[in-house]
Parts: C-alpha cells; structure tokens; sequence
C-alpha cells in the first residue's frame, strides 16, 4: 500500500484535495469553532498556527497517512470546509485509523457523509485495506449518525475516559471492514436483508 500517492476523490457536493501548507490557515480557523473544540480530541502538543503550517507542508508527503481536504464543490475556489484523514497505517493488519474534522460550513449539507464515503472507499477500494477504525465521543451524535450511515459499527465503549469541561465524557470505538464495505459500498440502509 502506498499512502505517499494523494488523491483527489470528486463527489456531487465536495471535492477532497491533498492538503497543502496554504491549508494551515484554513484549519486554524476552523479549530476555534466552539463545536470542533467541543468534539475534537486534544491534541498531545498545543496547537498554534506557526505549528499547523509545516505539519500541513509535510503531510502532502507524508507516506504512512493520507490527508485530504474537504472542499466545497459549488464555490469557484472550493472553500476549505475541513479535512477527512487515514492514518496510523499498520501494514500487518492492513488497518488504519479515520479521523475527520469539518468546520460550520459543511455541515447539515451531506457533505460530511459524502466525504467520509470517498475517503473510506478509497481506502478499502484502492488501497486494499482489511478495516478502518475511529474513535468518537459519545456525546457527538452528529458523527456517530454519520459513521452509522456509512457503515460503521459500534465496537465497545469507553465509559468515562475524558474529562471534557469538567464533564466525564464516552469514547465510542467504531470500525468496518472491507467485507462490509464490499456489501454495502457505504449505503447499508439500501441494502436488503437476506431472509434465512
């Protein structure tokens, strides 16, 4: 598998694009919205801008993670709306780790769910991966119904792990594997049971 190769992958309403260090400014501003704060895991180290802008110049190249931006299809510049990202690849296992972060813009459009279904089906369809895994607060119902929507699965819970704003808060452990991908390409609610 070779993550170096950064796609762009088009949807109806987003297009994701390799990021790029220019994207830094984009993703500062996004992070200071109170929900992505509110949702998003802390970082080990803290962020500033001067810190995102070689994070971002290196990720373009970066051969064990593949980062996209988000962008906005119908804007002449696609708008950066956030970023969708594969990483901690683990070549015996052919697994990785999704994450994403999707800034006010993008949101209640579709375009989180349409993101997420074309990075995870590149990953199972090109890439060759066996699973693809995340983690989610539990109090987050917007993404958990959207990793639901993809196919994602409910794998155990955290109880309590996190201390956010004084609060004790669930990590959700979710994760699909390619067999389910193949079954229901990211549409599990089209797919009919079959009767035994």
């Amino acid at each position: 598998m070779n993550l170096s190769v950064k796609p762009v992958l088009t949807g109806e309403k987003t297009v994701l694009r390799p990021v790029t260090e220019a994207d830094a400014d984009g993703i500062w501003r996004l992070i200071q919205d109170p929900e992505i704060i509110r949702f998003t895991f802390e970082p080990p180290a803290e962020l500033t801008l001067e810190r995102l802008r070689p994070l971002y110049a290196a990720r373009a190249t970066h051969p064990d993670r593949l980062d996209l931006a988000v962008t906005d299809r119908a804007t002449d510049r696609h708008e950066l709306l956030g970023e969708v990202v594969l990483h901690n690849w683990d070549p015996g296992t052919r697994s990785c780790t999704f994450r994403t972060l999707l800034g006010p813009r993008g949101r209640d459009r579709g375009i989180g769910t349409e993101a997420t279904r074309l990075i995870v089906g590149y990953g199972f369809e090109q890439l060759g991966l066996h699973r693809i895994q995340l983690e989610v607060y539990g109090h987050n119902h917007r993404a958990r119904r959207v990793y639901e929507k993809v196919g994602f699965v409910v794998e155990g819970v955290l109880r309590e792990a996190r201390s956010r704003d004084g609060e004790w808060v669930d990590e959700v452990l979710m994760g699909l594997l390619d067999r389910e991908w193949k079954a229901h390409r990211g549409r599990p609610e089209e797919v009919t049971p079959t009767v035994r």
